[in-house]
Order: structure tokens, then C-alpha cells, then sequence
């Protein structure tokens, strides 16, 4: 019996030897292959608990490709050597890790993030009274009310409506002015500008911008600061309503519109 015992734990070693070998060799190959395709892999970690972070958003700034980990922490992206990783996870430290020959030599690197405070701020809910009846009830309810008008032979709109009266007379004065006031960011940083499309090209990065609001990662890619975004969208002729409540895949078709508009006038002047 005994001697049965021990075949079958030398089995079972053997077996288990060879299973972790298979294993071991399986994710060799992978990483070699990810290699030669032009990608990295890595695990996002908790700093202060070393737990994996699923739904952590990746952007590579170069080529503008995005990732997002699973439930282990773990991504690929396509990158190369000194290209720079965007890493955001909302309640964590926002982080830029440059592509090292060491990561592209031995694979998988672990990255970690430091955890942050959030404050929220205040919010003030404004109480309707209800009567019952339901036209009078109609009319206390308040309405937010942005028109986007067009003008015959300008391919670009202009928003109206309760944030932005004077919508019509910036739709006007564009005519006789077109576009010079954003040649300081538009013209002065065409390679981030072309950036853009390729931003609308990836549905990770898309699918990451759709959730977020803080305007951050679009920073970061255009080397701008917050208030340059709201400035560009203001010169574009964005009603104030629009640039504080939209997402920021929002921001960024607009963004991109006045860009490509911007364009053309540049190239008819």
C-alpha cells in the first residue's frame, strides 16, 4: 500500500513538474510573440495592498492606442521602446511610465498605483414644488435649452440657447474672421493635433474617453492645460453649458471638427 502511495506522489510530482514547464514555456512563447508584434504587457497593482486593479485605462501618448486591465491587473498594448504610457484609475494618482528595452526584454512589469482622497464638491439641489396638476407643473420644471445654428456656405455650427445669447453674433463675426485666434495651440502643435484622428480610430481610447469628464487624458495627449481645452472650445463657439457637462469623447469630436475646419480656412487664406 505504502509503495503505492509513493508511485502515485512521484506521479503526481512528475505531472505537476511538467504542467508548470508547459505553463511556464507556454507563456514564454506568448511573450516572445507579443515581442515581435510591438507589444508590451503589465499588471496594475495597489500600492498600499499590492491588489490587482481591474479597469484600469491605458493610453500609450505616441500611438495613441488604448488598453483597459481585467479582473487580475493584467494588460497588453502595442508599444515600443521610450514610448509613454498614460495610466488612470479613478481614486488613484494618475501615472506616466515610459517603455524600457529591460520591459521589452524580460515582459511582464508591474506598475503601481498610489491611492488618493477624493472631495467631492458640493452640490445644491434645488426643490420644485409639485402641485399635481400637470400644466402648472410643466412650467416650474426648468429647461436647458442649447440651439446649434448654421450659416449657408460655413460648414461649421454655433451654439445658442440660455448659456450662450450671443451665439448668432459669434456666428457672424467668424465670417470676417476665421479661425486666426487659434493659431497659437492649433497651429503651433500639429503633430498632437493629428493625434486626434487617430484617438476616433481606437475604440479602447474611445470607450475610455465616453466615461470620463475630467479632461485629463485629452491634456496630457495635446500637452495643454484645462483651461486651454475650455478656451479652444470657447474660440470654436461651444456654449458654456456644453464644455462643462459634456464627456470627453464629446470634447474631443469637437475639438477635432474646429481643428479639421480650422484646416481648410487656413488653407483658403
Amino acid at each position: 500500500m505504502k509503495k503505492c502511495l509513493l508511485l502515485f506522489g512521484l506521479v503526481l510530482l512528475t505531472y505537476t513538474a511538467q504542467s508548470q514547464a508547459v505553463d511556464s514555456l507556454k507563456q514564454g512563447l506568448k511573450r516572445a510573440q507579443e515581442v515581435a508584434e510591438g507589444y508590451v504587457a503589465g499588471t496594475v497593482l495597489n500600492a498600499s495592498t499590492d491588489e490587482a486593479l481591474s479597469n484600469v485605462n491605458i493610453v500609450n501618448l505616441n500611438n495613441v492606442k488604448g488598453a483597459t486591465t481585467d479582473q487580475e491587473g493584467r494588460f497588453t498594448i502595442k508599444a515600443q521602446v521610450d514610448d509613454t504610457l498614460f495610466i488612470t484609475y479613478l481614486g488613484f494618482k494618475s501615472l506616466q511610465v515610459r517603455v524600457s528595452n529591460d520591459w521589452i526584454a524580460f515582459g511582464n512589469v508591474k506598475v503601481k498605483m498610489t491611492e488618493v482622497g477624493i472631495a467631492l464638491d458640493e452640490v445644491i439641489v434645488q426643490e420644485i414644488q409639485l402641485t399635481g396638476y400637470l400644466e402648472i407643473d410643466a412650467k416650474a420644471v426648468p429647461i436647458y435649452n442649447n440651439s446649434r445654428y448654421s450659416i449657408s456656405g460655413l460648414s461649421q455650427g454655433y451654439e445658442g440657447g440660455k448659456s450662450q445669447p450671443s451665439a448668432v453674433t459669434k456666428a457672424l463675426s467668424a465670417i470676417f474672421n476665421p479661425a486666426d485666434f487659434l493659431y497659437n495651440l492649433f497651429g503651433k502643435k500639429p503633430a498632437q493635433m493629428r493625434k486626434l484622428r487617430k484617438m476616433k480610430e481606437d475604440d479602447q481610447v474611445r470607450n475610455l474617453l465616453e466615461k470620463k469628464f475630467d479632461r485629463e487624458t485629452l491634456a496630457v495627449l495635446l500637452q495643454v492645460e484645462r483651461v486651454d481645452i475650455d478656451e479652444i472650445l470657447r474660440n470654436c463657439n461651444y456654449s458654456e453649458n456644453f464644455i462643462t457637462k459634456a464627456n470627453d469623447l464629446q470634447i474631443l469630436d469637437a475639438i477635432s471638427e474646429c481643428y479639421e475646419e480650422y484646416r481648410i480656412l487656413n488653407k483658403n487664406d
